[in-house]
């Protein structure tokens, strides 16, 4: 098995059993006993926190780096796509679209087939994936942000608060209730509270893993969007108004 497909394995298991996945129920057959390298890996980027003898999910904890697209990019893919293609079947002809960085929005830019729509990203690969489809994409200015490859900084704000967007689509690290929708760097943050304000229907994109999770910078209210994810395991989220799950 591959390492990105352990990774997800042990997330799926983590997440769903809020239990310790190196040493609990060894007789029921449920869990594997994984390689400790691989607890550390996850550990490290901020997918779940190990403790002696295994692991245990974030929900409730804090982070402050952001992990690097291609470590990222192979998490929850299945989960990804449902809630990309619920997301892009939103989108009209007559849309002017934001679209923010991030690994769930990138999902999203694959899954668009609306061509008619005018869109905007700071995401990089993502112009590039809808340019390649003959959609009409707009980036702003401002400085790469190598981790992400988001455009960020004074000059994509100022640009962005140029514009009116029908729709806009967000990723996120971290929704809560009291904290909203929060990310690790602060220059990504006004990116995207900028974008957000000037769109009509906000959107984020999250798998389930992000609910209860919080990273340093809030950039916007949890009720200032309507959540698109594959499914709610956390009971606090599951009475929630502005949540819809995508099919599996």
């Amino acid at each position: 098995m591959l390492a990105e497909e352990r990774f997800r394995e042990i997330l799926k298991i983590v997440t769903k059993k809020n239990s310790d996945c190196n040493r609990a129920d060894r007789t029921s057959g449920y869990f594997r006993v994984y390689d400790q390298r691989d607890l550390t890996q996850l550990h490290k980027r901020g997918a779940l926190l190990k403790v002696h003898g295994g692991a245990t999910v974030l929900n409730g904890a804090y982070t402050t780096k952001d992990a690097k697209v291609s470590e990222r990019e192979g998490l929850y893919v299945e989960e990804k796509r449902s809630i990309a293609k619920l997301a892009a079947a939103l989108i009209g002809q007559e849309d002017f679209v934001y679209i923010d960085a991030g690994t769930s929005t990138a999902s999203l830019a694959e899954a668009i087939s609306e061509r008619e729509a005018v869109y905007v990203t700071n995401g990089i690969l993502h112009a590039k994936c809808l340019a390649e489809k003959g959609c009409r994409v707009f980036l702003p200015g401002g400085e790469l942000k190598e981790d992400t490859q988001a455009l960020v900084g004074g000059a994509a704000v100022e640009w962005l608060n140029k514009y009116n967007f029908t729709k806009g689509f967000f990723g996120t690290n971290g929704i809560h209730l009291e904290k909203g929708y929060t990310t690790p760097d602060i220059s990504e943050a006004l990116v995207k509270e900028a974008a957000m304000k000037r769109c009509r229907e906000a959107y984020v994109l999250a798998d389930s893993s992000k609910f209860g999770h919080v990273s340093s910078v809030t950039f916007a209210r949890f009720e200032d969007a309507q959540i698109i994810t594959d499914h709610i395991s956390d009971p606090v989220f599951q009475t929630c108004s502005n949540i819809e799950e995508a099919e599996s």
